[in-house]
């Protein structure tokens, strides 16, 4: 299944039934009165988040969804059936912005966020069912043929945006080593090549820290966000498509090629993008993780780090993402982020 995480679809709650005209036709009763019922609501639309989701794609092929209507009255005043509710389900971590349509233009109503799993949110009212004749029969009109007519049900205009909810965003630029990071602090299986921009998607990892023998913590959910190239925050390269994921992280581990020529460059390239993104990006917990150590010799490794932590103000963690080498030392630096 394709990763999406914005869509936009109609949403159409049913029509009320319809009230009818009806008088009482039986066996030695010349005169019956009215029994026309009234009809039934019309279903409602409501959200619902599903744990099991993590992307938008069903919503890219179908755009619109519509509850059931009521059922019209019936004869011997029976109400109409009300129409059967809708619920439409979305991944934790959807934002919703719910419009209505007033003169042929959208007017944004609401925004929702989707972020507990318990929450139903009714997005579109069914319309009301109409009166049936009965219903206006009074001691001066005994035989009334008036009826209502079911109203409408609400229709409303969703534009969807998925955030994935993880504790930590794994960024970096492109052929940083982050998919392969993650491969190796995780159980997921990014696609790994040494060219720009292997990743297309975010992809989602969980540390198990019972894995490594450590005790304190259980687990953490890790997002790597596809590779950042400077100007992202205005589109460039892969843009700024894939920094919202980051937006709901606690912190950052910032991933940097130590073979780079120019470190430092790097590092104040992608926090230049997540600041001019979010201001809030830039002030999150960061841990600056030096990857492929095992590409230096031991003593020019030992000569980078020392002039590097004089120039990045953020916990510095040289690591091998291919052998592991430092990676137990990163995940003991992650056990204190709540």
């Amino acid at each position: 299944m394709s990763f999406i995480d914005e869509a936009k679809i109609k949403v159409i709650a049913g029509k009320g039934g319809d009230g009818i005209v009806s008088f009482r036709r039986e066996r030695f009763i010349a005169k019956g009165g009215p029994d026309g019922g009234d009809g039934g609501n019309g279903g409602s639309i409501f959200a619902r988040v599903n744990p099991n989701l993590n992307t938008l794609s069903l919503y890219r092929r179908k755009k619109q969804f519509k509850a059931q209507n009521g059922e019209n009255g019936g004869r011997n005043t029976r109400k109409g059936k009300k129409g059967e509710d809708l619920v439409i389900q979305f991944p934790k971590g959807t934002l919703i912005r719910l419009f209505k349509k007033e003169d042929k233009k959208l007017i944004l109503e609401k925004i929702i966020d989707l972020m507990d799993k318990k929450d139903e949110i009714l997005f579109a009212k069914g319309g009301i069912g109409g009166h049936g004749n009965d219903y206006y029969k009074s001691s001066c009109n005994q035989t009334p043929r008036k009826r209502q007519l079911g109203k409408k049900g609400e229709t409303k205009f969703l534009e969807l945006e998925l955030k994935l909810i993880a504790d930590i965003g794994l960024v970096g630029l492109p052929n940083s080593g982050k998919s392969t990071l993650l491969s190796r602090i995780s159980h997921a299986r990014p696609k790994i090549a040494d060219y720009p921009f292997t990743t297309l998607e975010p992809s989602l990892g969980v540390i198990e820290f019972d894995e490594l023998g450590i005790k304190e913590r259980k687990s953490l959910v890790v997002a790597d966000i596809p590779g950042l190239i400077e100007g992202a925050h205005q589109g460039k390269g892969l843009g700024d498509r894939f920094l919202r994921h980051v937006d709901r992280c606690k912190a950052l581990i910032h991933l940097i090629d130590i073979t780079s020529d120019n470190i430092r460059g790097d590092y104040q390239a992608i926090n230049r993008e997540l600041k001019n993104y979010s201001p809030k990006l830039a002030k999150k917990k960061q841990v600056v993780v030096l990857n492929k150590i095992d590409l230096l010799p031991e003593e020019k490794r030992k000569k980078k780090l020392k002039i590097l932590r004089k120039k990045i103000p953020h916990p510095l963690f040289p690591i091998s993402a291919v052998t592991g080498e430092g990676i137990k030392e990163l995940f003991l630096s992650l056990i204190e982020l709540k």
